[in-house]
């Protein structure tokens, strides 16, 4: 992520639900403005507030903590044996809000990654891109793979503040129809049943973003994919999806 351009300083933050781990948990419990009833009980990976991409993966226990919810689902204890003063992402509401969403659906995501990639937030910043109709447009007509594994699209949250509850509940609420979601001006979210996976989504979206560019910087206007073609790609996606 970081070798990628998308997480400068300390941007950027993961989290994984475990469902198999067995560790010893503080008994301070660390409260939450919102409960979130249906991962009571979870156990999560989440980095560190304040920690940088660049630094996990050489010192992963000074850069990433992990989190156990109470039975309520309003608070959460942390792993005893972790770094010293580490405390979870500022967008810790929004990741468990996210991680909720899945598990009252049902479907089976594990990890949820959000990061500043450049050519997305680039992409939002233009006029033309005014919500996620224009956004799919330029992803789905760009290279053929958005549409095969993204056929739902990219979600789209105009600018709010970060960190706020409202930027949060805007975020889950586009989830529900999508596995990758653009904050306007700002970076993008993705799901996954790995933290792979939701790197490789945005990594998709990244690349027909990038050919948009390239061929606008050449004075290309694109010419993208036809309906026709679109359509052919999202019955490959649906064959894919049932295998």
């Amino acid at each position: 992520i970081w070798e990628r351009g998308w997480s400068e300083k300390n941007a950027g933050n993961i989290s994984a639900w475990l469902p198999r781990t067995r560790l010893k948990m503080s008994r301070e419990v660390n409260s939450l403005e919102i409960r979130f009833p249906a991962i009571a009980g979870r156990t999560f990976l989440v980095t560190g507030t304040g920690r940088r991409m660049r630094d996990i993966a050489r010192s992963p226990l000074e850069n990433v903590l992990f989190i156990r919810m109470n039975d309520a689902g309003n608070g959460y204890s942390v792993w005893l044996e972790g770094g010293e003063n580490l405390r979870p992402t500022s967008e810790l509401h929004t990741h468990l809000g996210i991680h909720n969403m899945i598990a009252e659906r049902g479907s089976g995501e594990q990890a949820v990654l959000h990061t500043h990639a450049t050519e997305l937030i680039a992409l939002s910043q233009c006029k033309a891109i005014a919500g996620k109709d224009e956004l799919n447009s330029v992803l789905w007509n760009m290279h053929p793979e958005n549409m095969i594994f993204l056929p739902g699209g990219a979600g789209f949250v105009p600018y709010m503040l970060p960190g706020s509850r409202e930027i949060a509940e805007a975020t889950i609420s586009e989830f529900r129809q999508h596995d990758l979601v653009v904050w306007q001006k700002h970076g993008v979210w993705s799901v996954g049943s790995s933290v792979q996976d939701a790197f490789d989504y945005i990594d998709i979206a990244c690349k027909s973003a990038g050919i948009w560019f390239m061929c606008k910087a050449a004075g290309i206007e694109p010419e993208g994919l036809t309906a026709d073609q679109t359509e052919e790609l999202r019955n490959l996606s649906q064959k894919f999806r049932l295998t």
